[in-house]
C-alpha cells in the first residue's frame, strides 16, 4: 500500500515546474499522508493547486481502518469496476510530488523505509482520481487517492508496488476530459529508474513533516537494529 511521498519545492518552484497558479497557503511536504490536506491539480481545475484530503479527512478518519480510507487505487481494476472506470472518466487529477516513500520488508515484524526519487531530483506527475461529497453536517468535502501499478525494475528489490507515476506529456494528457481509453493505457509501470535511499524511521510517523525525513539514514528497521540491506 502506497502512503508517504514528499513534494518539497518552494512555491515559486512548483509554480514554474508544474505550470500553474500556487496560492499563498502552499507549503513544502516531506511527509505527506493520508488524511493531510495536500494540493493537487484536477480536469476541472488546470490552472493551479487545489486542497484536497488524502483519502478521507481527519475527523472522519479516526472512526475508520487504513484499509478502509480508499488511499489507493489499483491501475489493473479501473477495467475490471465500472464505479472506477467512471470515477476515471470524469473526476481525474494529478498529485504533484518528487519523491516518495516506501518500506522493504525484512521479516514478520520488521522493515526499513526508503524514499525513492528521479535521477535528476526531479519533480513529477502521480495519477489519481478525486470525490466530492457531503459530510453529516451538510459541508463539501473533497478527497483523492492514488494510483499505483506493479514496480518497474528499479523498484521491485524493495516492493510490491508504486505510484503511476506520469511523464510530463501524459500528466497533460491525464486532465484532458477527451482521453479516455489512452490514460487507461498510460498506467504502467514508470519506464525510468528511480533512485532510492534508506531514511530514518521519522518517516512512519505523519506529523513529522521536516527536513530532517528526506535526509539519508543507515538502513535501520522500526527497532533501531541497522541492517546490510542498503
Amino acid at each position: 500500500m502506497f502512503i508517504r511521498y514528499s513534494l518539497t519545492c518552494s512555491s515559486e518552484d512548483a509554480s514554474q515546474g508544474f505550470g500553474v497558479d500556487v496560492p499563498a497557503g502552499y507549503e513544502p511536504q516531506y511527509n505527506a499522508a493520508p488524511t493531510h490536506l495536500l494540493p493537487v491539480i484536477t480536469q476541472d481545475s488546470q490552472k493551479g493547486f487545489s486542497f484536497f484530503y488524502w483519502g478521507t479527512p481527519p475527523s472522519r478518519a479516526n472512526k475508520k481502518a487504513l484499509g478502509e480510507k480508499i488511499i489507493n487505487t489499483r491501475a489493473e481494476l479501473i477495467r475490471e469496476k465500472p464505479l472506477l472506470a467512471k470515477r476515471i472518466a470524469h473526476h481525474r487529477c494529478i498529485i504533484p510530488a518528487d519523491g516518495y516513500y516506501d518500506w522493504k520488508k525484512i521479516g514478520k515484524k520488521a522493515s526499513i523505509p526508503y524514499r525513492f526519487t528521479l535521477k535528476n531530483k526531479g519533480i513529477f506527475f502521480i495519477a489519481g482520481t478525486w470525490e466530492e461529497y457531503e459530510d453529516e453536517i451538510g459541508e463539501t468535502l473533497h478527497t483523492f487517492n492514488v494510483i499505483t501499478t506493479e514496480p518497474n525494475a528499479s523498484v521491485s528489490p524493495i516492493c510490491e508496488r508504486m505510484p503511476a507515476i506520469l511523464a510530463a506529456d501524459v500528466g497533460k494528457l491525464w486532465l484532458n476530459f477527451e482521453a479516455e481509453d489512452e490514460i487507461v493505457a498510460a498506467l504502467t509501470p514508470f519506464a525510468e529508474e528511480l533512485e532510492f535511499y534508506s531514511v530514518s524511521q521519522l518517516v512512519n510517523f505523519p506529523d513529522r513533516n521536516n527536513k530532517l525525513v528526506i535526509v539519508p539514514a543507515p538502513a535501520a528497521d522500526q527497532f533501531g537494529n541497522l541492517t546490510l540491506f542498503d
